[in-house]
């Protein structure tokens, strides 16, 4: 694993010099993340600001005989000084949390092999499963989540099953947070007239905890209908969890319900309405449904007041628009949290406004600035009111 510092120089110089010495079929690439992040919380913690730049080298192999291997260099630095938060890793821990650490480390390398609708990867990589709320990069944080694994993909006809086994959850914590595991992850789809329908049971087993597993076994569907000139969308999951220690056994359930509706076909130019409400179960407010593999900051709010699930469990109605303005993407959501089953005075778990703008500039940079608002409920819950803000700019060559 790779240590040394202030190396962002000897990145950009590899990847100015890598690129243009290329085959067509091998590629270079070089993306960059500038961004400044803020946070405000109503508690003892002091606010928190940084400015981070992430940079990501890529290069991917030719392809013979179906064999081809990918090397991905990331790293991760504060920049002019603005570093007062707590980076989760020892540093500022009087400060509120952003979970940018400075890190250097091999973010991708595997070898692959793809004929015929199988393929094979071995090393670490990315695994993202459907929309990611239970298997996912994590790709929000300049350091993003991959796995040291072996996976295996078939797709024939309308049919796509994929297996991976897990030895390491490479974490956005830098690399002493990195957890080795024995995870199973069983993912098969099959795309039917009226959408897709997805079966999963991902088996987590992590080795530093003796007797513990955590299994989760689920179904999903989604899909969309156009009907006179109006589009809707509908998705629908259902998921149960045992989860296993040395000293408890619980057991929880989840699902979530989603409809959304493209307003163009009701006059109202690209925009989007979308209503929903996911369950995270618990057990008899002694536990909550667990995803600790997800793609956690797209789900509950951007605040991230929700990473683990209370033992009350979570009920999340949420109501958002998006749409186009000014050749960028624009979007408003709005979270309404409950406790899945009321326990020690806990039952009402706040709300959260979310709102986002991103431009593209041209086929490489684009800038954004994205805003979160968390409104605490019941005191015995233990939330805080916390106000985030993010501004970044991003460039791919």
């Amino acid at each position: 694993m790779l240590n040394y510092k202030n190396n962002l120089p000897i990145i950009f110089i590899l990847g100015c010099f890598t690129a243009p010495s290329i085959s067509q079929a091998s590629q270079t690439d070089l993306d960059f993340r500038l961004r400044f992040e803020s946070v405000d919380q109503e508690n003892a913690l002091k606010d928190a600001s940084g400015l981070t730049l992430r940079t990501r080298l890529t290069h991917q192999t030719d392809e013979v005989n179906g064999f081809s291997a990918l090397i991905e260099v990331e790293d991760t630095r504060s920049l002019l000084g603005v570093d007062d938060y707590n980076n989760t890793v020892g540093k500022n821990t009087n400060y509120s949390v952003i979970a940018d650490p400075e890190n250097t480390e091999i973010d991708q390398g595997f070898v692959k092999y793809a004929r015929d609708g199988l393929s094979l990867k071995v090393g670490r990589q990315v695994i993202a499963l459907d929309g990611q709320r239970f298997v996912g990069h994590v790709g929000w944080r300049q350091d993003r989540q991959t796995f040291d694994a072996a996976t295996i993909n078939y797709a024939f006809n309308n049919i796509d099953l994929q297996y991976s086994y897990l030895n390491k959850r490479n974490r956005i914590f830098a690399d002493d947070k990195d957890i080795k595991s024995s995870d199973h992850l069983i993912n098969a789809s099959f795309k039917t007239d009226h959408g897709k329908v997805v079966l999963y049971s991902y088996l987590l087993s992590d080795d530093a905890l003796q007797d513990d597993s955590l299994d989760t076994y689920g179904v999903s569907f989604n899909g969309n209908k156009t009907l006179n000139d109006i589009k809707f969308y509908y998705k629908a999951e259902y998921a149960t969890q045992s989860a296993s220690t040395s000293v408890s056994d619980f057991d929880a359930d989840y699902y979530a319900l989603e409809g959304a509706v493209d307003l163009n076909g009701l006059g109202i130019k690209t925009v989007t309405l979308k209503v929903g409400i996911e369950s995270l179960g618990s057990d008899n407010g002694d536990y909550g449904f667990a995803t600790p593999l997800a793609t956690l900051h797209k789900f509950n709010g951007w605040t991230d007041t929700f990473l683990n699930t209370s033992t009350q469990g979570l009920d999340d109605t949420y109501i958002s628009l998006n749409g186009k303005a000014f050749d960028g993407k624009w979007l408003v959501a709005y979270h309404s949290f409950d406790a899945n089953e009321q326990s020690n005075g806990v039952d009402d778990l706040g709300t959260e406004l979310n709102v986002q703008y991103v431009k593209p500039i041209n086929k490489q940079y684009a800038v954004g600035v994205k805003y979160a608002d968390y409104s605490a409920g019941d005191t015995a819950a233990n939330k805080v009111d916390t106000q985030k803000l993010w501004v970044w700019m991003s460039a791919k060559f």
